[in-house]
């Protein structure tokens, strides 16, 4: 461990050693079994007499706290150590009131026997050995550029392999020179407003929506509005005029489900152009549809150069990769880049030439449609269980994505389900918490990527359980 010795301290040298060794083991910092350094290791480093070091062990060793062992050195001795009970750490700062009212949302959730809740992904689909493979790929065409930082943006593999895939599988026309990569879709959304938006500034978010987006924005002193949603996408009429942003989810809301109509998307453009506004259009999950894209994305209708599309790989591969990205107007790049840069330098270079070689070899268009057939006959079981509840509680087909909603409209607090159906050991997730601005709606978000197919028919009993 390190060891600090300050020539202006009254106390002798031997008795600073002891006492910082003594607290170390005291509180816990030196474990049980921990074998100190050796007394000549540790006066060559410090640049002390040798015996200065042993006198500092030998007091130890005469008091309890550690033992020697003839040519094997000094080891701490656990039981003979009173373990005092560890004081609360001191804490002179505190966040801003904006900072410490922050709700986490999707925290980490703790293991059941059926997890229904949204945003999960099946983790025992990830392609383990492709992934390998182009990790040691990548690995052996980066020798001698692991001495840098990348580009903050990205490598221009990376940005032109993601230019390539979502022209192909979500119909988004871009250039690699429109692309910055980032760690994860909210990420993206926290540049763009970085480069956009002051202080006081008014941004739009869907209500309900999700909350992660309208929390972040709020840190960065923006005035959050939310804006209703109905079956046909984000009602435009009822956008603030004064929003400099609006933050939608066109191909498959959250948490609703719905499509935004084509009607609205260019509705929701026209208001934009009228308004001297930006969109971020987030697509966070389209890859898994079960029926042909029916419409083509805001960013395609965009004439004038106002959405920002954003996109991630925690949905498509996994969320433990943080590989996000943003296509941008070419006016915004420059800034995107500096402010990229500035927040974290550059995103992972193994990472990312990982994911290019994943993209360029096949592997990722291969993943898809086999994840794609998984999550679909999941989606087709879930829906038709659903189908058969009572009649009283609501569910919304919907055909794409990785969950679905059902709405509880004679129970007035669905936290109790979520509570009940986590006691049978179900993980569910609350639809009240996806709203922020207006009286919460009971129901819940029912995602299906990470419960086992052949378990859905149990999950969905123990789901009508719960709610009975």
């Amino acid at each position: 461990m390190e060891l600090f010795l300050d020539g202006a301290d009254r106390r002798s040298l031997a008795t600073q050693l002891y006492d910082q060794l003594r607290a170390a083991i005291v509180e816990g910092r030196l474990p049980r079994g921990a074998r100190l350094e050796s007394t000549r290791a540790v006066a060559e480093r410090l640049a002390i007499a040798r015996s200065t070091v042993t006198d500092a062990y030998g007091r130890l060793t005469a008091e309890g706290y550690v033992q020697g062992r003839r040519g094997g050195g000094s080891f701490v001795l656990g039981d003979a150590v009173p373990r005092p009970r560890r004081g609360r750490a001191p804490a002179a700062l505190t966040a801003t009131p904006v900072a410490a009212a922050v709700r986490r949302y999707g925290v980490e959730t703790p293991r059941a026997r059926y997890d229904l809740t949204a945003g999960r992904v099946d983790g025992r689909l990830f392609p383990v050995a492709d992934w390998r493979r182009c990790s040691n790929q990548a690995l052996a065409e980066l020798d001698g550029a692991f001495s840098s930082y990348g580009a903050p943006e990205g490598s221009p593999e990376i940005r032109e392999a993601l230019a390539q895939w979502i022209g192909r599988s979500r119909g988004v026309a871009s250039t690699s020179d429109q692309i910055v990569v980032t760690h994860g879709a909210t990420h993206a959304v926290d540049l763009v407003a970085r480069v956009l938006l002051r202080p006081g500034d008014v941004a739009a978010v869907e209500e309900p929506g999700y909350p992660p987006v309208a929390e972040l924005l709020r840190t960065l002193g923006v005035r959050v509005v939310g804006v209703p949603v109905d079956d046909h996408g984000l009602v435009v009429d009822a956008l603030p005029p004064t929003a400099r942003l609006v933050h939608v989810t066109p191909s498959h809301q959250f948490p609703l489900g719905v499509v935004m109509s084509r009607e609205r998307r260019l509705a929701l453009l026209r208001w934009a152009g009228r308004h001297a506004a930006a969109i971020v259009e987030d697509d966070y999950d389209s890859e898994f549809r079960y029926s042909p894209r029916p419409l083509e994305p805001l960013h395609l209708l965009d004439r004038d150069g106002r959405v920002a599309y954003v996109g991630s790989f925690s949905k498509i591969l996994s969320p433990a990769l943080r590989i996000g990205f943003v296509v941008a107007p070419t006016s915004l790049v420059p800034a995107l880049r500096a402010v990229r840069q500035s927040i974290d330098a550059s995103p992972s270079t193994l990472t990312t030439e990982t994911l290019a070689l994943f993209i360029e070899h096949g592997y990722l268009a291969r993943h898809c449609r086999r994840a794609r057939k998984v999550y679909g006959e999941r989606h087709r079981l879930l829906s038709r269980a659903l189908a058969r509840l009572d009649p009283r509680v609501a569910s919304r087909t919907t055909q794409v994505g990785l969950h679905l909603p059902l709405r509880l409209p004679d129970m007035p607090d669905d936290d109790h389900v979520v509570a009940r159906a986590a006691e049978s050991g179900l993980l569910l997730s609350s639809l009240r918490r996806t709203y922020q601005f207006t009286e919460p709606q009971p129901g819940l978000v029912v995602g299906f990527g990470a419960v086992a197919t052949p378990d859905i028919p149990h999950a969905v009993a123990a789901l009508e359980r719960s709610v009975r």
